[in-house]
């Protein structure tokens, strides 16, 4: 069975969903999970407000606190749990890319991630992060939805 699953989170609501199953999987399996979390790089031009408001540093400093409040629900939940788990927060503008060389490079054998469902057009403009995992992972990939 997996014995390190990787869990990358966006911090949102079907993330959290993702997280109280991923982490109730590692427990009956004996696994150890890594919590993910990628933060885009600063730019100095981008669409993002946050980043048109801020220097660098304080891009820097704001996205990793932001970066530890989402990576605490992983951290409460495992210690709840009793998994063994650690976290790590990666710096990309390619989210799928990081987290398929994230699994890769911590020896994970599962991803375990939700996905947000969005269909038809919406899906298409937006892209998938999770497709995009799905269509380029050589390890398995689990979904919650």
């Amino acid at each position: 069975m997996f014995k390190h699953i990787l869990l990358p989170t966006d911090g949102s609501d079907s993330s959290d969903v993702a997280i109280q199953s991923a982490v109730q999987l590692a427990r009956e399996t004996g696994a150890t999970i890594t919590g993910l979390h990628v933060v885009p790089p600063f730019h100095t031009f981008t669409y993002r407000a946050d980043m048109l408001e801020d220097t660098e540093e304080q891009y820097d400093k704001e996205s990793e606190v932001q970066a530890r409040k989402v990576l605490m629900k992983i951290e409460q939940q495992a210690q709840a749990g009793g998994v063994p788990f650690d976290t790590v927060v990666i710096r990309s503008d390619d989210v799928y890319d990081a987290i398929i060389a994230t699994a890769n490079h911590r020896h994970c054998d599962l991803i375990a991630m939700a996905s947000h469902g969005r269909r038809g057009m919406r899906g298409l403009l937006l892209g998938s992060v999770t497709q995009k995992v799905l269509t380029h992972s050589e390890l398995p990939v689990l979904v919650y939805r």
